[in-house]
């Protein structure tokens, strides 16, 4: 496991049909030396303050090998960052990691998986590419959240390790599975709500589902 890309940037206006399109989707890589703070990484800034950052959504990650096959899907390259993703990461993916999981980046810095990243609109208007929200949903690669437990700094190269891993039935693809679906499997959703790493605006809307179960 290991870091491949590191990308960020700054919340800017750009043109979508006419229109004003205000964002901080647009990434691009970094080279060095990066620190990652609580709140971010450094030179990133996110628009969309309710769904993306803050303590609990600092870092969003994405799996590397994802690129090959929407190479081969799509018919097109994708340079790191197309998912707005701030952390390229291979050896990880949706099946694999899990909510809660702490990993050590390098020798410092200290993430831990905090919620499944839950694609929208801005990626097709980002990449103009027709169904793509779909296609990600439906394939589950959407990528993961993490809060910072521990700053530092990173750079490209550096190694990723799993430290603690306290939920391990709880992978990303089964997280979103129960959110999505949360009124029809209010017990799964339930046992869900009481993860107290999950982001808490989750365990709140699992909760609420989860009454009937009770």
């Amino acid at each position: 496991m290991a870091l491949l890309g590191i990308q960020v940037g700054k919340v800017q206006t750009h043109d979508y049909n006419g229109k004003d399109w205000v964002t901080g989707y647009m990434k691009k890589p970094v080279s060095g030396e990066v620190f990652v703070s609580e709140m971010n990484v450094e030179g990133d800034e996110q628009h969309h303050t309710k769904f993306h950052g803050g303590i609990h959504r600092p870092v969003l990650m994405y799996s590397a090998e994802h690129y090959a096959m929407w190479q081969k899907e799509l018919g097109r390259d994708l340079p790191y960052g197309s998912f707005a993703e701030n952390f390229t990461v291979s050896g990880l993916d949706e099946d694999s990691v899990c909510i809660g999981d702490t990993y050590q980046i390098g020798d410092m810095v200290r993430v831990q998986v905090s919620q499944p990243r839950q694609p929208c609109n801005q990626i097709y208007q980002a990449l103009g590419v027709r169904g793509i929200v779909k296609k990600i949903q439906a394939s589950f690669r959407s990528g993961w959240y993490c809060r910072v437990l521990q700053t530092g700094h990173v750079s490209v190269g550096m190694p990723i390790k799993l430290i603690e891993r306290p939920h391990p039935d709880w992978t990303i693809i089964r997280t979103h599975e129960v959110m999505s679906n949360r009124k029809d499997h209010p017990q799964e959703a339930l046992e869900l709500s009481t993860i107290a790493e999950l982001q808490p605006t989750w365990r709140k809307k699992l909760a609420q589902a989860g009454k009937s179960a009770k």
